[in-house]
């Protein structure tokens, strides 16, 4: 991979961290109800107070997937810091550009990344 490769990649790479970082604020904000007046809040059934919640619980739980996206993309960073991004983790193989283009992050090369997703966690 050429020097201008992984600039491209990094570029890209800080991009997509700086735009998962604004979106984890907001989903963080309107899950806890910071923007919101309390009066306007509260429920006036049942049924609603349990829709809140479950809205709640599903942001925090899209919170939380999109912290396991930084981590990995603050990983490729620190990969393309030492040398070693577009090689597999696992295998030592080289991962296509093809997938880096789509997945800059990817720290698998297609074959190993589908036998950890079959061996489950």
């Amino acid at each position: 991979m050429t020097k201008t490769d992984l600039t491209l990649f990094r570029e890209r790479l800080l991009a997509l961290r700086a735009r998962l970082r604004g979106d984890i604020t907001q989903m963080e904000d309107n899950a806890l109800n910071k923007d919101h007046d309390k009066t306007t809040s509260m429920p006036n059934h049942m049924a609603e107070l349990g829709s809140g919640n479950f809205d709640q619980d599903l942001t925090l739980s899209l919170v939380g997937a999109e912290n396991d996206a930084l981590d990995q993309i603050e990983a490729a960073i620190e990969r393309i810091e030492d040398g070693s991004y577009g090689q597999c983790d696992e295998c030592g193989g080289k991962i296509p550009t093809a997938r880096l283009e789509a997945i800059p992050y990817a720290a698998l090369c297609v074959r190993c990344a589908s036998q950890v997703e079959e061996d489950g966690p």
